[in-house]
């Protein structure tokens, strides 16, 4: 039974008399209310169908110049989507065919037309255009959510290469929606381990959600994510896979520099405690080397003795003064400098060093020069440090140092890479720590008075290494103060 609100409905047809039948049994449809309006032309029939006003259309196939099915599609290119019922005068299989896949309701032969075939026809029209309608507005709601959600949303096949993806997507991968689609998802995840998790889950073909992996861009950007798989099936019961990718790459270099933070304001306790420490033994050592006048066995022992008391009284205060540095807040001045200056005067510190273990250089600036505000002498240290770790984790005349300017934008990067032997990935979190070194002999100092510096500058400072192939340290600094 149809409801008792009025329904309108127009009928188009240029033929008068077909148009009073069909009314007539439509009227005489029992429970039914109904607002019948004529139209007769196919320009008219566009400019009623664009007033959105009728609950349903029933259109001859035959309109002067034109087709039901021409007037149909014209609808569709106006974004109509209401019931749209074909008629013609005699059954035709092949207009039944093609009126149902352009998108008709229902297909009906005139001279067959009955009260009973209309009341049906009209009954399952008004409800197929309501299920229409609400699928439609579900497919809006989520094709918005699909579209404006801020992590990426990509749809693939079996194999995980891209079908569909969000704007957030092409952000995340820095590549445009249909270069994307060239591309398979684990092409992204560069690294082995995150890679071999993908692929044991998605071999399970079971959900899985926020699995942590680390992927590269297409600008060779690595990012830290979390990724989520659905399997299904699509319209043609084909496999897909639905994925979400959350970037926690900011959340990640947050909790790095405050765990970095934690660090350095928990070793300065024990820092100031050795300085206070050492520098009582050092006065009495230096007020020893004084008493050395006194007689000895030989002069080459006196000479000796005071030598080696003289090399730790010299390396103790070394010491100290380097964790005092660390422990205060650098407080520096900023003037314009040349990034091109700063890095070469860094990289003649340690020539003597390049030119005893035959090191290679190759040096990669822009053509113009490269301003930041910046401390010159302390900037200096920094990249001094960074540098002589390079040169000494390279072998003696197989080594090759780059030392690379990259600038965009308000920002310009620093890229110094050693084709040494690498550090173990379990201690790069570890590599800015006071006191922690991997070398025999070293201090342990170098790196974390580099990295206190190039913090100070509001720069950020990323590591990444593999063993036997190097180590790189990427320095970004922004071009103004602020």
């Amino acid at each position: 039974m149809l409801s008792t609100r009025e329904f309108k409905i127009v009928i188009v047809d240029d033929d008068e008399d077909d148009f009073f039948i069909i009314s007539d049994y439509i009227k005489a449809i029992e429970g039914g209310r109904f607002a019948i309006e004529w139209c007769n032309d196919y320009n008219s029939a566009i400019e009623i169908i664009r007033q959105r006003s009728s609950d349903i259309y029933f259109v001859d196939y035959r309109l002067g110049n034109y087709t039901g099915l021409d007037l149909l599609q014209a609808a569709q290119e106006e974004g109509f989507d209401d019931p749209f019922v074909i008629l013609t005068g005699k059954g035709n299989k092949v207009i039944d065919i093609k009126a149902m896949e352009s998108g008709a309701t229902d297909y009906l032969v005139k001279s067959e037309l009955t009260t009973e075939k209309l009341e049906r026809c009209i009954r399952y029209s008004l409800v197929r255009a309501g299920d229409l309608k609400e699928l439609k507005a579900r497919e809006n709601k989520y094709r918005n959510l699909f579209e404006t959600s801020k992590d990426a949303v990509f749809i693939a096949d079996e194999a995980l290469n891209f079908r569909e993806v969000n704007r957030a997507a092409t952000g995340l991968f820095k590549l445009g929606s249909e270069d994307l689609m060239d591309f398979n998802l684990l092409e992204f995840i560069k690294t082995e381990a995150s890679k071999d998790r993908v692929l044991k889950l998605f071999s399970e073909k079971q959900n899985f959600h926020d699995l942590e992996i680390e992927m590269e861009d297409a600008e060779k950007e690595k990012k830290a994510c979390l990724l989520s798989l659905a399997f299904s099936k699509d319209n043609e019961d084909k496999p897909v896979v639905h994925g979400i990718l959350h970037d926690i790459s900011g959340i990640k270099k947050a909790e790095l520099a405050n765990l970095q933070a934690h660090k350095l304001a928990m070793n300065e306790r024990l820092m100031r405690t050795l300085a206070h420490e050492i520098r009582n033994p050092l006065n009495n050592i230096s007020l020893s080397i004084e008493h050395f006048s006194m007689p000895l066995d030989s002069e080459e022992e006196k000479t000796s003795l005071m030598e080696i008391m003289k090399r730790n009284c010299t390396r103790i205060n070394h010491i100290i003064t380097e964790l005092l540095d660390l422990t205060k807040p650098l407080e520096l001045t900023f003037q314009p400098h040349s990034l091109q200056e700063i890095l070469d005067e860094s990289i003649q510190m340690i020539a003597d060093r390049m030119n005893l273990q035959k090191i290679y250089l190759n040096k990669v600036y822009p053509d113009t020069e490269v301003v930041i505000p910046a401390n010159k002498a302390k900037l200096v240290i920094a990249f001094t440090n960074i540098l002589i770790n390079a040169v000494e984790a390279m072998e003696s005349g197989k080594g090759e140092l780059t030392v690379t300017i990259n600038g965009s934008g308000n920002h310009v990067s620093v890229l110094i890479a050693d084709n040494g032997a690498g550090i173990p990935q379990e201690h790069l979190s570890r590599l800015f720590e006071p006191f922690f070194t991997l070398k025999k002999n070293g201090v342990g100092l170098g790196l974390s008075v580099s990295y206190s510096i190039i913090q100070s500058h509001n720069a950020a400072i990323d590591v990444r290494s593999e063993l036997q192939s190097g180590t790189q340290f990427h320095i970004v600094f922004n071009r103004s103060q602020e």
